[in-house]
């Protein structure tokens, strides 16, 4: 799937890295990456005028017939469809300010329905549909079938210093189904309240300068899903939830890594390298709550700090 690939590439937060195109003569000359800030403006503009000249389908969702599968369908506001209301006037969009590598990104939220269960965090799992499409309403990606999406990335992508950052931003805003059933054969069949949305990104937040094969360099994106259900994740198993090792409240988790062994601590059973397993040096309550000792008082809870190393749920 295309959504898995949709990182920010690290090499894109300088504007002085360059890129080749041909000349007129065939010759690869070099050519300035577009600076992020302006390119972001640029995006913004772009999609405001795709808001205010796009519809989405309102009226199957107001009265939604037997089978309908909630699926969001945007087309042009023209002929037969010159009445429809605009998206901007939406009372469901709303905007939110996504900051990364010190710039500010305006995301566009459709929030047609925001679920009735949990809402995920920035690290977490998700299982649901979507369809990735450019404004020219191209899709470049659809699920047939829900699938799960690990919001953080594979233990490679983490390792290379790679953020996913594309749907995050906008799912955790919604919440899936309040529950489901098993039926006879072994189908899955949630209730009807799971959330139901859509997001429109700038190129920033997408594959700015890097084209695919059918998403042409700066293209803003648009994503519309259905969310069915979350999964807390504990990527290391050690006892304390991903989104809670972010040390740097950045909603990344890829990039902090106490020990500096290359391995982030949400993926590290060890964190601070000190020979005694993280989930060994908190304590977990009964109620699912976690306490972090600091044995020394010097500020830095014993999984962070190589200098304690005791067991505590031995002492």
């Amino acid at each position: 799937m295309r959504l898995t690939k949709l990182f920010i590439l690290m090499v894109l937060t300088s504007i002085s890295i360059i890129s080749c195109e041909k000349d007129d003569d065939n010759e690869r000359v070099a050519v300035p990456v577009r600076d992020p800030g302006e390119q972001a403006i640029e995006d913004d503009e772009a999609l405001i005028s795709y808001l205010q000249t796009h519809f989405y389908n309102e009226e199957d969702f107001q009265n939604p017939a037997e089978g309908f599968d909630y699926r969001i369908k945007f087309d042009s506001i023209a002929g037969l469809n010159a009445d429809k209301t605009p998206l901007i006037d939406s009372d469901l969009l709303e905007t939110k300010v996504v900051t990364r590598n010190k710039v500010d990104y305006n995301i566009y939220i459709l929030k047609i329905r925001e679920g009735f269960g949990a809402h995920p965090t920035f690290a977490d799992s998700t299982f649901q549909n979507y369809k990735g499409e450019l404004l020219d309403q191209i899709s470049f990606d659809n699920t047939a079938s829900p699938i799960w999406f690990d919001h953080p990335g594979t233990r490679t992508q983490a390792n290379s210093g790679i953020a996913v950052v594309a749907l995050t931003e906008a799912l955790v805003e919604f919440g899936g189904a309040s529950d489901f059933i098993v039926n006879d054969d072994n189908t899955v069949q949630f209730t009807n309240d799971f959330g139901v949305g859509a997001v429109f990104l700038p190129s920033g937040l997408g594959y700015f300068s890097v084209s695919q094969s059918s998403i042409p360099a700066y293209s803003p994106l648009i994503f519309s899903f259905q969310l069915y259900k979350v999964n807390q994740a504990d990527h290391d198993q050690d006892g304390i939830p991903s989104y809670l090792e972010d040390l740097d409240n950045d909603r990344i988790v890829a990039n902090d890594d106490s020990d500096e062994n290359r391995l982030p601590n949400y993926l590290d059973a060890d964190d601070d390298g000190d020979g005694t397993l993280t989930k060994d040096e908190i304590i977990i309550n009964t109620d699912g709550s976690i306490v972090f000792p600091d044995r020394n008082g010097n500020g830095i809870p014993n999984y962070l700090d190589p200098e304690e190393f005791e067991n505590v749920n031995e002492i």
